[in-house]
């Protein structure tokens, strides 16, 4: 849990941060198009807000293995990785948007999904024994 509390930490404090102060570039770098109006910079700056305080969570979280609110708060980010992969494959497939940062997102997406699934399962299994 301590490697994956901490990985997935920075990574959405990162993220959540540039998402905050540098919405319309991250807009470019992940889809090909800069963001411009005000009410995409906003919705991308409570993106960014939402990634802050789930690395924020993450970095408090990092120590705490085996409590239940631990295996929560990864539940929860495997949805969260499984919603953004599905929703920038739909930008990406369907919609034909693509920065050069997409691909690499979407596949830092499925891996944190998988590594996230692969804690829940291992600790589901110790929880049998």
């Amino acid at each position: 849990m301590r490697a994956l509390a901490t990985v997935t930490a920075v990574l959405e404090l990162g993220a959540g941060l540039g998402m905050l102060t540098f919405p319309s570039l991250a807009g470019t770098i992940l889809l090909g198009s800069p963001l411009s109006t005000p009410v995409e910079l906003i919705v991308a700056r409570v993106a960014g807000v939402a990634m802050f305080a789930l690395g924020v969570a993450f970095w408090f979280a990092r120590h705490d293995e085996q409590s239940h609110a631990a295996r929560a708060l990864v539940g929860a980010m495997l949805l969260y990785n499984a919603g953004v992969v599905a929703v920038l494959l739909n930008a990406g497939i369907g919609l034909g948007l693509s920065g050069i940062g997409l691909w690499p997102v979407v596949l830092l997406h499925v891996v944190m999904a998988v590594w996230c699934g692969m804690y829940l399962q291992k600790q589901h299994i110790e929880s049998i024994r």
